[in-house]
């Protein structure tokens, strides 16, 4: 896991911006919990304020009036106190819960976003933890600067006022000797943001273990790697075990630092007091009641003043990812001269194309093809041909590095992304569904289409026979990514998705791949109606697949090498007549041509 150098570089550029970008939006609940610190803190100096007045109605004669006043404002002092304790901590939870809630928000907005690249080489499992811990760091950092500067500064404020009006000599020593604690909280800040960097990474190994092992279960049963994934994860776990105990050492260091100067300074206090009253320095009994009770309940905030700046040190690996993630450039904006596709069916073409994966070699080189409109084409070709590629580059997954990907000869870059959605449509080999209901997953293609039109849809991809047999028909849930139904009813399913968004493009990554024989002759004739008037292009694996295109283009190594009709391909003898008397002999005429795309 690596933090961009785009992201904040120190700690106070990080707090900056994480409390003009959160902060006025909770203003209203952040001004009522300060308001409610403020009494806190004031309640606090009060608590030790009025312990002299107590001292001295418990040491003098019994006399009902001064008792009872004092007691009152006792009672007055520490139900304040309760009601204000609860307000702010009630406030601050709320506006602490809104600030992570749009935090994350923000955060999946901009991963919405992103080029699909950057999802290619960033691993999953650190999305997760960026998103889910670094919008916890921020709003930790919101708490412990509001609460550290308002409260416990307050406070620790207003006892010390206590202590000099009670004893301005012994309170003299105590702000002599308080400071040196914060000489010993230096030392560990450098520290405590490695560790946290690299328990951050060790959480994101616990994720990506526990992510291959539900998605690769059969593969981890059939070569019996559930020990070499144990070790893994127990690496991880004890990593993550080792660093969190590391912090709570360095968090917890001031506290025998303070303890020991607390314990030294009533110690010097004593020894003080005792010398100032033989050398006549007078204070009451009541006096020192209130100094000591004052020294005592400065000790609580005092030492989270202290730890504050190492609690912050901690955050900012956190808040750093956060904002590496939000200070990406978006990728799916239009340019500022994008115009709306026109309407019908259109040409689509590439022309001159170059393209390359991140790392990698160029996958298309100069690459042209034209898709006839309101026609088929099947693209055919030998595995890394590039016929995947052509399909991520019409969907606008990607922007080739050279030439132009146009519809309608509009380059798509011009064309604004919104329009350019609503007229395609894809179908993948391996199909996605969300975890929700199959009527819903069919739904994803055109959001205000009626049950009605969701039925039709089902219908014109052979899935509505199977979906009316299931215990709550098309309210079934399919699990993550349609766990609890079969590969074939999956891609039904997903052919319905896209049959119901009527687009005037239609994709299709090998649409019956998962199909039986039976299946597959059903989903065909629905292909054959679904691509009626439109301009269809599909990555073929099946002979029935070819033989339903119009046009077959045979991709090699990046490049066109022909394309035309079946027979006019089968005349030439050319490298798609090679492949189809190797791959397709009578014998084996509905297998699989035993070459993926790219």
């Amino acid at each position: 896991m690596t933090v961009s150098s785009s992201s904040p570089d120190s700690l106070y550029e990080a707090g900056k911006r994480v409390f003009s970008e959160n902060f006025p939006a909770q203003k209203w609940l952040y001004f009522i919990s300060i308001m409610a610190m403020i009494v806190v803190a004031a309640t606090t100096s009060a608590t030790a304020f009025i312990m002299k007045a107590i001292f001295d109605v418990l040491s003098r004669e019994p006399n009902a009036y001064p008792a009872i006043l004092v007691a009152g404002s006792v009672v007055t002092i520490f139900v304040g106190k309760g009601i204000a304790t609860y307000v702010q901590q009630v406030a601050l939870s709320k506006a602490g819960n809104s600030v992570v809630a749009d935090i994350q928000r923000r955060l999946f907005r901009k991963l919405l976003q992103q080029e699909a690249a950057w999802f290619d080489k960033t691993e999953s499992s650190d999305i997760l933890v960026r998103v889910t811990q670094s919008a916890q760091s921020a709003r930790n950092m919101i708490d412990v600067v509001v609460t550290g500067f308002i409260r416990d500064a307050l406070t620790l404020i207003g006892l010390i006022g206590v202590m000099v009006y009670q004893h301005a000599l012994l309170s003299a020593i105590f702000l002599v000797v308080g400071p040196l604690a914060l000489l010993g909280v230096r030392a560990v800040l450098g520290r405590v943001r490695r560790i946290m960097a690299a328990e951050l990474v060790s959480l994101t190994e616990i994720l990506k273990v526990i992510q291959e092992t539900s998605a690769g279960l059969r593969v981890v049963r059939a070569f019996g790697l559930e020990s070499i994934l144990e070790n893994r994860m127990d690496r991880a776990v004890r990593d993550v075990e080792r660093r969190s105990n590391a912090i709570v050492r360095l968090e917890s260091v001031t506290s025998p630092m303070m303890d020991s100067l607390a314990g030294i300074a009533i110690a010097t206090i004593v020894v003080v007091s005792g010398m100032s009253m033989g050398l006549g320095v007078q204070a009451t009994p009541g006096e020192l009641m209130a100094f000591v009770t004052a020294l005592l309940m400065a000790y609580e905030p005092a030492k989270r003043l202290s730890r504050m700046r190492v609690t912050l040190e901690s955050s900012f690996v956190g808040v750093r990812m956060m904002f590496d993630i939000l200070d990406r450039p978006d990728f799916l904006t239009d340019a500022p001269d994008a115009v709306d596709l026109s309407e019908g069916v259109g040409e689509v073409a590439l022309r001159n194309v170059r393209f390359k994966y991140s790392g990698g070699r160029d996958i298309l080189s100069d690459l042209t093809i034209v898709f006839p409109q309101g026609r088929t084409t099947a693209l055919v070709g030998p595995s890394g041909g590039g016929k995947s590629t052509i399909m991520a580059l019409l969907l606008r997954l990607y922007d080739p590095a050279a030439g132009t990907v146009e519809i309608n000869r509009m380059d798509i870059r011009k064309i604004k992304r919104d329009s350019l959605q609503k007229r395609t449509a894809y179908v993948g080999q391996n199909t996605f569904l969300f975890s929700t209901t199959i009527r819903e997953n069919i739904r994803m293609g055109r959001q205000s289409a009626s049950d009605e039109d969701v039925q039709s849809a089902a219908e014109a991809a052979q899935a509505h026979e199977f979906i009316i047999t299931l215990p709550k028909g098309y309210d079934t849930q399919v699990g993550e990514n349609g766990i609890f139904l079969s590969g074939g009813q999956r891609q039904r399913i997903s052919l319905a998705r896209a049959i119901l968004k009527d687009a005037s493009i239609l994709l299709l990554d090998e649409a019956t791949s998962a199909l039986d024989n039976r299946s597959e002759a059903l989903v065909r004739d629905a292909i054959a109606q679904a691509t009626q008037g439109r301009t269809t292009i599909m990555i073929a694996h099946r002979l029935s697949t070819i033989m339903a295109a119009d046009e077959v283009a045979f991709i090699e190594g990046g490049r066109l090498v022909e394309q035309g009709p079946l027979e006019d391909l089968m005349i030439q003898n050319g490298k798609f007549a090679q492949l189809f008397h190797t791959e397709f002999k009578p014998s084996n005429s509905q297998t699989s041509i035993q070459s993926s795309g790219a």
